[in-house]
């Protein structure tokens, strides 16, 4: 094991409030390559410059739902987003901006996640529907 690569990954998840699955890979990997991408996701959105830390989340959150990131990326964010203070409405919003922008399937796809980290209850309709789920 290298101590040096589990620090960093420690203290990333400190830091970050989360760690995702290509963090673990690569540092156990490709540990050089791990913090070359680090230090640009740094400059670009961890390090206060002009932007505060809840609006880049934010515009961090619309991008992973505009690329349709995998769906823990985009919860893990949503749930540092909550963590810093913004209310699930706040979230939802800049998800929204993803529909005229995007289209409906990334909106969907930022909907569901932000939903199950929110866990709001859904209304079903009363009426006989096709669903497209199983079961």
């Amino acid at each position: 094991m290298n101590a040096a690569a589990q620090t960093y990954i420690d203290d990333m998840a400190t830091k970050r409030g989360y760690v995702l699955d290509y963090h673990k890979v690569m540092a156990a990997a490709d540990f050089p390559v791990l913090q070359a991408a680090n230090h640009v996701v740094s400059a670009a959105y961890l390090d206060q410059r002009r932007l505060d830390r809840t609006t880049k989340e934010l515009l961090f959150i619309l991008s992973l739902t505009v690329m349709r990131a995998p769906k823990p990326q985009l919860k893990s964010h949503i749930q540092v987003a909550l963590d810093l203070g913004l209310s699930a409405e706040e979230i939802l919003e800049a998800i929204e901006i993803a529909l005229p922008e995007a289209g409906i399937v990334a909106f969907q796809w930022g909907v569901e996640a932000w939903q199950e980290v929110i866990g709001i209850d859904v209304l079903e309709p009363t009426v006989a529907v096709h669903s497209g789920k199983n079961g």
